[in-house]
C-alpha cells in the first residue's frame, strides 16, 4: 500500500539529530520558552522575512490570538465582519466565531480553489473590518489584489498560511510577510511539520507583537504580573527543538513537491480528472496535490484497489457542518462543487520514484 502520508518514513532522515536534541533538552532542564523557541522564533521571522514570530500551541490558537490582540489594541470590535473562504478548512471560521466576530464566507475560484478578489469586494459591508485569505493546500492567494482592496477600504489583512510554509511570489514576498499579520500551522503532516502540535504568527506590527507575547503566556510579561487578559498557548520548548532541525529542510523538500508536482502535471493524462491550476513558479509549495473529478467514490475505490491511499480536503463544507448550523441555509455552488469533487493523492518527500510513477500509471489507466 502507497499510504497518503508515513510520518515516520518522513521524519526518519531527522531522528539522529532529534535524539540528540532530546538529550540536550533533558540534560538541559529548562522545558518551556526557552532558548529553543527563542531560536526558533528568530529564524522563522528571518525565513518569512518579518520582524517578529510568535510561537504559540497550533494554528487554530494562532488565529485565534490575532484577532483578540486587535481586539484589545481596539483596531477590531467584537462583531465587526471578516471576510473567509466558503471552502477552507473550519478552523479558519472557527477562529472567527471564537474572537466573537463575524464570518462572512465567500466563493473561491474553481481553478486555483482560493478565494476570489471579486467576490470580497461585493460582500464588503460597513461592518467589514478584515480580510482572512486561505492559501489553501499550499497556493498563495492573490494577494496584490487582496490588499489593494483592503486598502481601498481600510481593512486588516490576516494570511491563513497554515498550509503554504515557504511559498513566495519573489525572494521578498513569501507566506507570512504579505498581510498585517500571519499564522502557521506546524501540525505533523505540514511541509514543516513538528512532532507534536504547535504553530506561530509572523507579523512587522511592533505594537501587535508586543500584545501577542504577552497573551499567549497569561497576559504576563514579568512573571505573575497580568497586563492583560491571556491564555496559556506557548509553543512547546521541544517542538520548537524540532522544528529547528526542520526549517533548515523546509526549501529542499518544498523543491521536491514541486518538481513531482511537475511530473504530475505533465504525466497524468485523463479526461475524467481535472488537475490543479499552477503557474509553475514558486506561489505553491504543495502541501497537497488536490485532483478533481465527478466521479470520486468510484476513484477513490479504484485507486485503494490498486494499492493507493488517497484523501479527501475536505468532504463537507463549513456552510454544512453541524457546528456551524445558523449557516446551514446558505448556498454556495461552486465550494459546494469543489468538496464534492477533490481527492488528494500522495506527494511527499517520502515516496519512491517507483511509487509515484505506480500512482500516475494507475491515474492514466482509470
Amino acid at each position: 500500500m502507497i499510504h497518503f502520508l508515513n510520518l515516520k518514513k518522513l521524519n526518519q532522515p531527522f531522528e539522529a539529530a532529534f535524539q540528540k536534541k532530546m538529550k540536550q533538552f533533558l540534560e538541559g532542564g529548562w522545558y518551556i520558552l526557552g532558548n529553543e523557541v527563542k531560536q526558533f522564533e528568530t529564524d522563522f521571522a528571518t525565513y518569512c522575512g518579518t520582524k517578529h514570530c510568535i510561537g504559540v500551541g497550533n494554528g487554530l490558537d494562532a488565529l485565534v490570538l490575532i484577532f483578540k490582540a486587535y481586539i484589545h489594541l481596539g483596531k477590531l470590535q467584537k462583531g465587526d465582519e471578516v471576510i473567509v473562504p466558503a471552502n477552507t478548512y473550519i478552523a479558519s471560521i472557527l477562529a472567527i466565531l471564537q474572537a466573537d466576530l463575524v464570518p462572512v464566507l465567500v466563493e473561491p475560484r474553481l481553478e486555483t480553489f482560493n478565494i476570489n478578489p471579486e467576490e470580497i469586494e461585493a460582500k464588503i459591508s460597513s461592518k467589514t473590518k478584515a480580510i482572512l485569505p486561505v492559501h489553501l493546500y499550499g497556493q498563495l492567494c492573490e494577494m496584490k489584489a487582496i490588499n489593494e482592496i483592503a486598502k481601498k477600504h481600510n481593512l486588516l489583512v490576516i494570511e491563513d498560511a497554515a498550509q503554504a510554509h515557504g511559498s513566495q511570489f519573489s525572494e521578498n514576498e513569501k507566506a507570512g510577510n504579505l498581510s498585517h499579520a500571519a499564522t502557521f500551522s506546524f501540525y505533523p503532516g505540514k511541509n514543516l511539520g513538528a512532532l507534536g502540535d504547535a504553530g506561530a504568527i509572523t507579523t512587522n506590527d511592533d505594537a501587535l507583537a508586543a500584545v501577542l507575547f504577552s497573551m499567549r503566556n497569561y497576559g504576563s510579561k514579568v512573571k505573575y504580573e497580568n497586563e492583560i487578559i491571556g491564555v496559556n498557548s506557548r509553543l512547546d520548548e521541544l517542538q520548537a527543538a524540532f522544528l529547528n532541525i526542520k526549517l533548515k529542510q523546509l526549501d529542499s523538500e518544498n523543491e521536491f513537491r514541486r518538481s513531482m508536482a511537475k511530473r504530475y502535471l505533465s504525466k497524468i493524462k485523463n479526461e475524467k480528472i481535472l488537475m490543479p491550476n499552477w503557474d509553475l513558479s514558486q506561489n505553491h509549495v504543495f502541501h497537497l496535490f488536490v485532483i478533481r473529478t465527478s466521479n470520486r467514490t468510484d476513484l477513490q475505490n479504484y485507486l485503494k484497489e490498486n494499492g493507493i491511499e488517497t484523501m479527501i480536503h475536505y468532504p463537507i463544507p463549513p456552510h454544512k457542518q453541524k457546528a456551524l448550523a445558523n449557516w446551514n441555509q446558505l448556498s454556495f455552488p461552486i465550494t459546494e462543487k469543489i468538496h464534492d469533487e477533490v481527492l488528494s493523492i500522495p506527494l511527499n518527500s517520502g515516496l519512491k520514484a517507483s511509487e509515484i510513477q505506480h500512482i500516475i500509471t494507475t491515474l492514466n489507466n482509470y
